[in-house]
């Protein structure tokens, strides 16, 4: 494995607290932990877990599950994770009802959204234009009340795209032209923009023995890499198929294939028994993507074309500004500063690590072991969750200031490695897998 980089400097900020109207969480508790530091462990476990296969493309939406996270969790971290590694301003999680009938489409347009893990905002701007666009979509906020299909997409957003916000939708009836009618609306308004991920929420069959169940949800895979929006809302209509989100999924196929996306991969797929063990009654779970092939964004791991750069001093005094400037903006000012950075080798996908020190002991420690996007980026958003974020400290206050420390640990693509042998400690950086359990060695 290739030797990481350290870099040290003293960080100067001061704390604020910022007034906002919110919707609360209402599965914090129930279907995932209600403590940040619960959550975020959770969650990051799942990511550092999954493995997705790269996609030479643009990628225009991910179907996810949203059963609880100890069933689905593991799954659904595949298609955030590679997701994660393109520059996504505004996520559109389009959901439904399964509890309440609604005659229409509804959105949520105004305000922020509040989870354990903090507050995301709602792109009113995109919302609205949603809403406008057909009387058959209606703001109406009462139809995501406890309703999982959305609320079980938005901490992994949070986790995966830190300055992102999102559009929530939630289908009320199960009407194939509504979901023509939303892939119409979402074309129009997407066609020409960038930054934006659709999130399609759904699991597979429900309450099947294990190979049944396995058998049932082939099918339905084997439909949805071939993108046959039609045939899938047919054979769920008549019970052949049983996807529960089959709203969601069908009008993202639909609003894909206008806007000629016309690739959809697997990325994973598991149920219930395998991640529980109970395999008598089970419930199907998928990750998957829906891309087109070629583009600007393309996902294809940058940072391995130019693996053997090490950065120069330049590099490194620049990220120590981002990292200072960073938590000083979102201490001070409750804001994420965003930074554009022209230079190659600080725009390449690679992991980091900020660790905080006060008088040469631990303070913080939060990173990515695998890179998720732009490096500057990263450092920006770790250097943040170090200061305020890690669940063993608590938030740095204004009368440390003097006494902390920044080290900033860059990271090289990972590279296996056949034996303990092939590792120095100190000197690389390690990451252990097994199953769904990880452990990480920093080069320190």
């Amino acid at each position: 494995m290739r030797k990481s980089i350290f870099i040290i400097a003293m960080v100067f900020f001061t704390s604020t607290a910022l007034a906002v109207e919110i919707k609360n969480a209402d599965l914090a508790g129930s279907w995932y932990p209600a403590s940040k530091e619960a959550l975020q462990k959770m969650l990051r476990g799942y990511l550092d877990a999954a493995n997705p296969d790269k996609v030479e493309g643009d990628i225009f939406a991910i179907i996810s599950p949203h059963a609880g996270y100890q069933f689905s969790g593991p799954v659904a971290a595949y298609g955030y994770k590679l997701a994660g590694k393109q520059d996504v301003k505004t996520v559109i999680v389009i959901g439904f009802n399964h509890r309440r009938f609604y005659d229409g489409i509804a959105v949520y347009t105004k305000g922020l959204w509040r989870t354990p893990l903090g507050d995301v905002k709602i792109d009113e701007e995109t919302a609205g234009a949603i809403d406008d666009a057909d009387t058959r979509i209606k703001s109406e906020p009462s139809l995501f009340e406890e309703e999982n299909s959305v609320e079980m997409q938005i901490p992994f957003i949070q986790m995966v795209f830190k300055d992102a916000r999102i559009v929530p939708i939630a289908f009320g009836t199960q009407d194939y032209g509504d979901a023509e009618t939303l892939a119409r609306v979402l074309a129009d308004v997407l066609k020409n923009r960038k930054g934006y991920l659709i999130v399609a929420s759904t699991d597979l069959s429900h309450y099947h023995p294990y190979a049944e169940a396995n058998s049932i949800d082939k099918h339905i895979m084997s439909l949805l890499e071939k993108g046959r929006a039609k045939d899938l809302y047919d054979e769920a209509k008549i019970g052949l198929s049983e996807l529960c989100g089959i709203m969601p999924v069908t009008a993202t196929l639909l609003a894909a294939e206008k806007l000629k996306f016309d690739k959809v991969k697997i990325l994973k797929y598991a149920n219930s028994g395998d991640t529980t063990g109970d395999k008598a009654k089970v419930v199907g779970y998928l990750s998957a993507c829906i891309y087109k092939q070629g583009g600007e964004g393309a996902v294809a791991g940058v940072a391995e074309k130019k693996e053997s750069r090490m950065l120069n001093d330049a590099e490194r005094k620049r990220l120590l500004q981002i990292a200072r400037e960073s938590i000083t903006s979102y201490v001070r000012d409750g804001k994420k500063k965003s930074f554009s950075e022209k230079d190659p080798v600080l725009n390449m996908n690679m992991g980091a690590f900020v660790t905080l020190h006060e008088n040469g002991e631990l303070r913080g420690c939060i990173g990515n072991m695998v890179g998720q996007g732009p490096l500057h980026k990263t450092v920006a958003d770790m250097a943040i969750e170090a200061a305020t974020g890690d669940p063993r400290f608590p938030v740095l206050s204004a009368k440390e200031i003097d006494r902390v420390d920044i080290e900033i640990s860059v990271l090289s693509p990972l590279k296996r490695v056949s034996s303990y042998k092939d590792v120095n400690i100190p000197g690389d950086g390690v990451l252990i897998r097994k199953g769904f359990a990880s452990g990480v060695y920093l080069p320190q």
